[in-house]
């Protein structure tokens, strides 16, 4: 039973194998048909799925190789020969055609060790041998190349093969058997160009000049436009001193290939060797007009610069050169010698003169420092007829560019416990002026940015309430110092510049815009940017929303000080802003932490001024945290308050003091205290269980309405608020197109009586205006 369970898993392995083998055959055979068909892209797609199925398909990859040959891909092809060579080491084919095309791809490393297994696989493979030669010519290793050259010639005794054999041996210096080579080469082909042109070199070299000239005539008898001819003859010409022949030759390449280099240069070389050096110049510059970075015609050109005494042009072009290649010694000596001689002639005795750029100076000879800086930074500029040759301030010597200090030089300046700083500026003849700084101290802050009108949320959202495209800006700035600019995108804002801490207006176009950015500078260059993004949400929620612009604060107070903290208003927060989010609220303000100071100004001042410049007309506030009551007097407690000090609480008559004072532009105000011991100070209270009112109630919502819903405060053991979630419970599983603020205090008051023996207070807040209206929470 093992034996045949066996036997039939190796049959489904041999049929599966057989199946893939099968596909990868048709998938070659499409492949074929596709290139039949001449769609070379979709048959490189076959062969690439054949050799997924069967990765040892030697045909798919032969037939893949000779295809991206057909659209010129030699590297794809040169990899796929190489794998070829990997899966089976006797296609001896593949080895040679991937040299080949590694050689032609000047990937001249690879192409030896492929070339190298073609040549182990067949002694007789000429065209292995070749690109061998040539890839080691590349390579510069000569000796491996003659040796492989060795084996060629005598395979095959072709004129070509017998000039990379002379090369090689030109290249070794052996000049004598390169000369054997060449005559040799031409001797099977006496129009090989090349070999008579390396001939003429090699002849040259060994001084037989006559020979060597009679080769370079037969070169321009073969070709008559050949420059390497005219360059080799006109070497020749030199050689011999015939100057005007050689000048007349590398003419002929100037007129036969004007934006070449290689025959003004070589002319250039000419006429400087024939002292005839401005024609020498003007040959040089035509070559730097084609490769401005040509280092070998710089070097020549400041030579004959040089020679005509013109030293400034010289001292640049070797400046040049040592800026592009700092190895070359030989010109670092003759820049020196250049820059010597024009030291001494532009000889001055001048002292430098110094100017402050930066920080401006409002009078002469001081320079203003931010706040108790230690560091100063400082850009100055120095202007001299001649190269500054050593700057120091504060008696140490600073490292400058001497392009930049001409333009304007940043040093950091130690200024510790000092009251006045000293510049020094000398020049290279010794030329010398000191600069002495009286320091006056300043203020370092950034100004502080606040927008008033619109409002503008705590991450910096603005939101819209039209589809104006002008919008109405207005803010306040507090800084230490006067106020030098304030811009709002390119529009420049309208304040009084010599007013501390102004207010500032302006009126911008927003059509198309997402945000705009308010720039403000003070009178010492201390800068804030501050960007607001328009959140546009709230125009498509004013449009049918009979609450009209609805605002939530939250006040969450959880890290006190001196009472117990609490982790449950930041739940309770977070948890009310996710039910509020199905509901149409123009903006939700969050504070975190208020201290007593900060709960007076924010309620007394801010909240003001944002409720007047914001139009706002229905208010939610939201009170989180610890509250007492004492002496008939409801508190909430800062989180700076003290456990046993009364005067250190916020009390909720000052609350009441604050919001009544804005009350009358709002028209629904809805305040929520979920803080123990709140009392009964905040509201009269109803009498009855509160009526639930009809959404549909137009006069509910046009109505004022003042309202105040309190809990009984924290369970501190579990720091949960029964309270906060059966809040936020009634507004996520309402249906209805609206909540009236009744439907939760019934439904909260409800539950938290079953599950605590605290009870939640509703009714009116006493001492402001109420005309039977009620808060409305309208979904989304």
């Amino acid at each position: 039973m093992k034996k045949l369970k066996l036997f039939s898993l190796s049959l489904l392995i041999l049929i599966g194998n057989y199946a893939f083998s099968q596909n990868a055959k048709s998938l070659l055979k499409t492949g074929k048909d596709f290139i039949k068909a001449g769609n070379y892209e979709e048959a490189i797609n076959q062969f690439s799925k054949a050799i997924e199925l069967e990765p040892q398909f030697i045909k798919a990859f032969y037939e893949r190789a000779e295809t991206y040959l057909k659209i010129n891909k030699k590297a794809e092809a040169a990899k796929d020969y190489e794998n070829i060579g990997i899966i089976s080491p006797k296609k001896q084919d593949a080895f040679s055609i991937s040299g080949r095309l590694f050689y032609e791809l000047e990937e001249y490393e690879k192409a030896v060790i492929q070339l190298n297994k073609a040549t182990e696989l067949s002694k007789k493979d000429i065209a292995a041998y070749k690109y061998k030669v040539l890839s080691y010519i590349e390579l510069k290793k000569y000796l491996d190349a003659l040796k492989e050259s060795n084996i060629l010639v005598n395979l095959a005794s072709t004129s070509d093969n017998f000039f990379y054999h002379g090369w090689i041996n030109q290249m070794l210096k052996s000049y004598a058997l390169a000369e054997a080579d060449y005559l040799e080469a031409i001797k099977i082909e006496s129009t090989n160009l090349k070999a008579l042109v390396q001939l003429a070199y090699v002849r040259m070299y060994n001084n037989k000049l006559d020979l060597a000239l009679e080769a370079a005539n037969d070169a321009i008898k073969i070709n008559n436009k050949s420059k390497y001819a005219y360059i080799v003859r006109s070497l020749i010409f030199k050689k011999n001193l015939d100057y005007p022949s050689a000048i007349n030759d590398l003419s002929k390449i100037t007129l036969l290939y004007p934006d070449d280099v290689d025959g003004f240069f070589n002319r250039g070389i000419a006429y400087q060797d024939f002292n005839q050096h401005q024609n020498a110049i003007n040959d040089f510059t035509k070559v730097l007009n084609i490769e401005n970075n040509y280092i070998k015609a710089l070097t020549l050109r400041a030579k004959s610069y040089e020679q005509i005494n013109d030293y400034n042009n010289a001292v640049k072009d070797y400046e040049k050169i040592c800026s592009l290649d700092k190895s070359d010694k030989k010109n670092e000596k003759l820049l020196v010698n250049a820059q010597q001689r024009v030291y001494e002639l532009n000889r001055e005795e001048k002292s430098p003169t110094l100017s402050i750029i930066e920080p401006l100076q409002k009078e002469t000879n001081t320079i203003e420092v931010a706040g108790k800086s230690k560091i100063l930074k400082i850009q100055l500029k120095v202007v001299d007829d001649s190269p500054i040759l050593k700057l120091v301030i504060e008696g140490k010597e600073i490292k400058f560019d001497k392009d930049s200090i001409k333009l304007g030089f940043i040093a950091n300046v130690d200024v510790e416990g000092k009251k006045k700083i000293s510049i020094e500026a000398e020049d290279i003849y010794n030329n010398r002026g000191i600069f002495v700084y009286t320091l006056i101290r300043t203020e370092t802050n950034n100004p502080d940015i606040q927008m008033l009108s619109p409002f503008a949320s705590d991450n910096g959202e603005i939101y819209l309430d039209s589809n104006d495209p002008n919008l109405y800006i207005e803010g306040l700035i507090e800084d230490e110092s006067l106020i030098k600019s304030i811009t709002v995108d390119d529009v420049n804002a309208s304040f009084k510049p010599d007013e501390s801490n102004p207010k500032f207006n302006a009126t911008v176009i927003i059509t198309n815009k997402d945000k705009i950015t308010i720039t403000v500078k003070d009178i010492y260059e201390n800068t804030s940017i501050k960007e607001y993004k328009f959140n546009r949400s709230g125009i498509e929620m004013l449009a049918d929303n009979p609450m009209g612009k609805t605002w939530v604060v939250f006040i969450e107070n959880s890290d006190y000080v001196s009472f117990t903290s609490l982790k449950g208003p930041s739940k309770d927060v977070t948890l009310m802003k996710g039910a509020l989010s199905k509901y149409k609220i123009h903006n939700i303000l969050h504070k975190r932490n208020l201290t007593k100071k900060q709960m007076e100004r924010f309620f007394a001042i801010e909240l003001r001024d944002l409720v007047k410049s914001n139009h706002v007309n229905s208010i939610l506030v939201w009170y989180a945290g610890h509250g007492k009551f004492i002496n008939e007097t409801g508190y909430w407690i800062p989180v700076d308050a003290q456990r046993d000090d009364e005067f250190s609480y916020y009390n909720i008559n000052s609350l009441k003091a604050s919001m009544q004072s804005y009350s009358k532009y709002i028209t629904h105000t809805l305040l929520v205290t979920d803080a123990c011991e709140s009392g009964p100070t905040f509201y009269m209270a109803m009498r009855s269980i509160p009526k639930e009112r009809d959404c549909n109630d137009a006069n509910a919502t046009k109505f004022k309405s003042s309202q105040v819903f309190s809990s009984a405060g924290y369970e501190l053991a579990a720091d949960k608020s029964q309270f906060t979630q059966t809040f936020a419970n009634t507004l996520n599983f309402n249906s209805n197109s609206c909540v009236p603020i009744e439907r939760v205090v019934i439904k909260v008051s409800s539950v938290v009586k079953q599950n605590s023996k605290q009870t939640p207070k509703f009714g009116k807040i006493s001492g402001f205006e109420d005309e039977n209206g009620t808060f409305f929470f309208i979904k989304k």
